[in-house]
Order: C-alpha cells, then sequence, then structure tokens
C-alpha cells in the first residue's frame, strides 16, 4: 500500500529508449502541484499503445527532454490536494483523468499533480481499475468521430473494433444512430454487437473491401502499418466520405495517398478534456457507456503488461493496479 506520509513514491521510469527491460521500479520526489493542480494518488492506471512506441523511441519520444521518464497517461485514484478551498474536487474525492506525457511525467506512479482542466469526478459505478481504462482511449474515439462528423444514419467503418479506442468507437458511433462496421476476430463478434456493431467482419477470412462500399466515415485504428489497411480502407468511401486516421506513424503518406484517391483523410490527436470526460461520466453511471479491462497487473510487472499490449490482440484494455 502507499505510504502517505512518505514524501517520496513508487514509480516506473526509463532512463533510455529501447525495449521493455528499460522499465524500472523506483523511488521518486512526490510531485509538487501548482497553480490550479490537483494532488492526485493514483490507485490505476492503463496502458495505450503511445505508452509502448514512445518507450521503444516512436510515439512521442521526440518530445522527451530529459530521463528519467515516468509514462502512462491514463489514472484513476483519490484527490490528496485540492487545487484551492473551494475547489469543488476536495481531497477525498474520487477522480480519474489524462496527463500529457512526455510534458509532464505519467500515471505509472503512485502520485500525480493534475491540472483542474484534465479532471473529472469518477464514475461511481467503476472501479478504479475499470475508470483508469476510460480517459484516453474515450477520448480519442469520441474525438475522431467529432471530427469526422458522424451524425445519425451515418454509415461508419471502424478498423480494431475490440481494442481499447476501437471498442469505444462503437459504443459512441452506435450512440449517435449510425449504422456501425467494425473488423475484428470471430471471438470478439458477438460481443462487439452487444456494443451496437450492426456489422462485424472477420480480417482473418474476409477482404472488408469485398465487403463494405460507400460508407461516410472510416474510422482507422490500424493504418498502413499492416496490410495496408488505410490506403485500401479510401476505395470504401463515399465520395464526399472522410477516414480519420488514429495511430500515431502509422501511415506517413496519408496525405497524398488520399489525395491521389481522390478521398478527403486526416489525422486526429487527443488532448485532455475534463469537461468532456465528465460527460463520459454520465453516460457510464446512465449505463450507456461500457469499459472492458482485457488484464491487470501490478506496477512491479508493467513490463510484462507493455509485451502484451504489443502482441495486438487486447479486447478493450490492459490496467495497471497501482496500489499492488
Amino acid at each position: 500500500m502507499t505510504d502517505t506520509s512518505s514524501p517520496t513514491m513508487r514509480a516506473v521510469v526509463i532512463d533510455e529508449l529501447g525495449g521493455t527491460d528499460r522499465l524500472r521500479l523506483t523511488q521518486l520526489a512526490r510531485p509538487v502541484p501548482v497553480s490550479a493542480e490537483l494532488l492526485v494518488q493514483i490507485h490505476a492506471a492503463a496502458l495505450n499503445p503511445i505508452d509502448a512506441k514512445t518507450r521503444a523511441g516512436k510515439g512521442a519520444a521526440a518530445g522527451i527532454r530529459s530521463f528519467p521518464l515516468t509514462l502512462g497517461n491514463d489514472f484513476s485514484g483519490v484527490v490528496a490536494q485540492a487545487a484551492y478551498e473551494a475547489h469543488p474536487l476536495q481531497p477525498g474525492a474520487e477522480v480519474y483523468g489524462m496527463l500529457s506525457v512526455p510534458r509532464t511525467n505519467g500515471s505509472y506512479a503512485e502520485f500525480a499533480a493534475v491540472p483542474e482542466m484534465s479532471i473529472a469526478r469518477k464514475p461511481s459505478n467503476l472501479s478504479h481499475i475499470e475508470a483508469a481504462a476510460v480517459p484516453l482511449a474515450a477520448l480519442t474515439a469520441d474525438g475522431a468521430l467529432r471530427v469526422a462528423g458522424v451524425t445519425a444514419g451515418s454509415r461508419v467503418l471502424i478498423h480494431a473494433g475490440a481494442g481499447g479506442v476501437g471498442h469505444f468507437a462503437v459504443q459512441f458511433a452506435a450512440l449517435a444512430g449510425a449504422e456501425v462496421i467494425t473488423t475484428a476476430s470471430p471471438r470478439n463478434a458477438d460481443w462487439l454487437r452487444e456494443l451496437g456493431a450492426s456489422e462485424v467482419i472477420d480480417y482473418g477470412s474476409t477482404r472488408f473491401e469485398d465487403v463494405v462500399s460507400g460508407v461516410d466515415i472510416v474510422i482507422d485504428l490500424i493504418g498502413n502499418v499492416h496490410d495496408n489497411t488505410g490506403s485500401r480502407s479510401l476505395g470504401v468511401l463515399r465520395a464526399d466520405g472522410i477516414l480519420v486516421n488514429v495511430p500515431t506513424g502509422s501511415w506517413p503518406s496519408l496525405a497524398e495517398d488520399a489525395a491521389a484517391a481522390g478521398r478527403r483523410a486526416t489525422g486526429f490527436k487527443v488532448s485532455p478534456d475534463g469537461r468532456r470526460l465528465a460527460e463520459f461520466t454520465d453516460l457510464i453511471e446512465a449505463g450507456k457507456l461500457r469499459v472492458h479491462i482485457d488484464a491487470v497487473f501490478p506496477l512491479d510487472r508493467v513490463a510484462e503488461a507493455h509485451a502484451l499490449l504489443e502482441q495486438g490482440h487486447t479486447r478493450g484494455k490492459i490496467s495497471l493496479d497501482i496500489t499492488r
């Protein structure tokens, strides 16, 4: 358990870029909140592909200013110190949110100093393990669909619908009244239909372009890093449709390829948004938005968690139990 009286904290850091062996558990000074930041005692964090990419020297690695660096964007925990006396989130309040790594140290740690605009009240019907898995993935899915202009009646193709971002994108698109088509493995088909998918295409046996055409929106969570998924997706868009590519570095020639195909396409980058998270809290508490946890690891086994993440077959999210 966390020693709340100690000036230090457990944290996982990297001292250089590289493989999972670069992740090490250590003691760091507890962060000191400034301005309108809250000090949060973290109970759980979640893994995202950007964590592994950054650790390996891709992703957001270009923004690293110094080492050691603590990775991790998502967190759920309890306010240890409010931003000021009348702030609505006082000590003891259960919260969740998203950090901006590597501009700041991340959530693979027992405490974090968090800007008030990056945090919201945790859904009361989720555990910390579950809540930590929501912020980055849900904000990404929601933001990508908003950029695409999803509306009731839109036909939306979502690649990798069973993943962290994907399973939220399926739900948000369905909540908007869209017709949702997604690619996934057969083991996830029934589950994705429960989340709102109208059609699930087995990517292992079927070329999606052979069975889908004229869609309004493609949410591309793969890119061209596997089987030219992104380029092939341009061909299934209707003339004025749009493709939104999400994974960092997954399609360097996106703009050129889209222009050559005569289709609209854009990348998307997520940022912390506590106000939108507060709206997600309402949806989750109303039973309209779900999160799935595929695996949970203690903090000292984060290297194993990264290795599992990099296999690319996770259903939903992987969380870290910071209290263990």
